[in-house]
């Protein structure tokens, strides 16, 4: 079915926005010729959202296409909340499990957002984050050194994948053992709806922690419901292991504080009080998935647009000083998070739509980030693009507390891997796999070829004798 094109006047049909909406449009990238078209005919659009995939039918949302209109949304907490029906397209099934996920910092508005903000914000000491800059670069050369001697590797499982789970467990304090907890975690959140990913695996834990493998156990007692499907993640019961480990991890953490992110903030205070266990629980939550699947989807991503642009990809190799500029350019060009979703507060005008106290309100990052309105020639990769006032952060009052940290692993595992793997390039024999998602874009495999550097088989075969 077509839509009129009424707010702009004219009598052409733009083609069916309910493409958005179905996860199964993203296997194949992100849909940037129906965005532009349906951008071209109005800057917001009704997406219904049918029954598909074992979802039932849901009520429709306001899919906003625009630059100028995205800033708009997110900096008007007042108007368009994150609070009164969550962050993601699809509402929340019950009622319970709405007001469970609107515990959560990512679900709240000013000023309860505020205080859990700043609390977090301080926890972020300079000394804190230096502590962190510090490994970065030595994991990303570490990761790096373990393949390069190969020629081959999937770049999204087997080189970049651990160093914001290595960099995320820094931050929250969790032993290096459990870090492959929070693969598991954040894949079952993301990637619910893909075979793969809903149903990962990959932490043995006999390899782990006493608190580990007690949370293995609460897992081991998590059942599927009477139709056979296993609770929704975003639901407590879904993933009850994390919340397991996250009182675990408060309460070891309380009692034995270190120089991590998480142990200042269970120690910090302010006219409103402390963080309390419940509230460590659900932001342990934005960590273990936001911190991890934005970052681990992003650079993947940040590779393959390099990989489709050797022209862009030559100039950088010659330049390093072009890769902060590249970075913006990745960011820009194939963002991880496909989208946000507001709730109207109240009637409003919005690009020339009337929404309802009540609506969705959907914000595209994939869109915005490609507006020709702030963009010139928007569909086209250029590491020199300047200004480049890309939203893949958000803004307002939610923009990315981790943009500091994800942009210094991105460079340092492309300073690793672009210049030590020389002739980098797709297998021609392997296709690139897609994550199914309309939340995240990523590639859950992005298998590279590159030539081996002379003496990396021998160095390799020494580390390999010596171990």
């Amino acid at each position: 079915m077509s839509t009129v094109c009424a707010a702009s006047g004219s009598n052409s049909t733009a083609p069916d926005p309910t493409q958005l909406f179905d996860p199964r449009t993203y296997l194949d990238g992100v849909p940037h010729d129906l965005i532009a078209e349906l951008r071209s005919c109005a800057p917001v659009h009704w997406v219904p959202e049918p029954e598909l995939m074992g979802w039932e039918a849901g009520p429709g949302f306001w899919a906003v296409l625009t630059h100028e209109l995205m800033n708009r949304v997110l900096r008007d907490p007042g108007t368009f909340s994150s609070h009164l029906g969550g962050t993601q397209i699809r509402d929340p099934g019950t009622a319970a499990m709405l007001e469970f996920v609107q515990r959560m910092m990512l679900n709240q508005d000013p000023p309860q957002h505020t205080r859990l903000r700043r609390l977090l914000m301080r926890s972020f000491t300079p000394s804190a984050v230096a502590e962190l800059e510090a490994t970065i670069s030595a994991r990303a050369e570490r990761l790096v050194s373990a393949v390069v001697h190969r020629g081959h590797a999937d770049f999204a499982k087997e080189v970049s994948a651990e160093l914001p789970l290595l960099t995320l467990a820094d931050i929250m304090g969790v032993p290096s053992q459990d870090r492959m907890l929070l693969f598991d975690w954040s894949n079952r959140v993301i990637g619910y709806q893909d075979a793969e990913y809903s149903v990962s695996d990959a932490f043995d834990p006999a390899t782990g922690t006493e608190m580990a493998q007690r949370a293995c156990e609460v897992r081991a007692q998590i059942r599927p419901g009477p139709d056979g499907r296993m609770p929704d993640p975003r639901s407590r019961e879904g993933l009850a292991d994390m919340y397991a480990y996250a009182h675990d991890l408060a309460t070891y953490k309380r009692a034995n504080p270190g120089s991590d992110v998480v142990s200042i903030l269970l120690a910090a205070d302010d006219a409103e009080g402390g963080i309390t266990n419940e509230e460590f629980e659900t932001m342990f939550f934005l960590f273990a998935v936001a911190g991890n699947e934005t970052l681990r989807n992003g650079m993947p991503g940040g590779l393959w647009a390099l990989l489709q642009h050797p022209d862009q990809l030559d100039k950088l190799l010659a330049d390093p000083d072009l890769l902060p500029g590249a970075i913006e350019e990745m960011l820009r060009f194939i963002p991880p998070v496909v989208h946000f979703r507001r709730t109207a507060s109240r009637d409003v005008e919005l690009g020339g739509r009337s929404v309802r106290s009540g609506d969705k309100v959907v914000v595209f990052h994939v869109a915005a980030n490609r507006d020709p309105a702030v963009f010139a020639e928007p569909d086209r990769f250029d590491i020199e693009r300047s200004p480049n006032d890309h939203l893949t952060f958000g803004a307002g009052p939610h923009f990315c507390l981790g943009a500091h940290l994800a942009r210094r692993q991105m460079s340092a595992m492309f300073t690793e891997s672009l210049w030590r793997m020389p002739n980098l390039r797709l297998d021609p024999a392997r296709r690139p796999e897609r994550l199914l998602s309309n939340f995240q874009h990523g590639f859950k495999h992005l298998p590279v070829l590159w030539d081996v550097p002379a003496g990396s088989e021998a160095a390799a075969s020494r580390e390999a004798a010596a171990q």
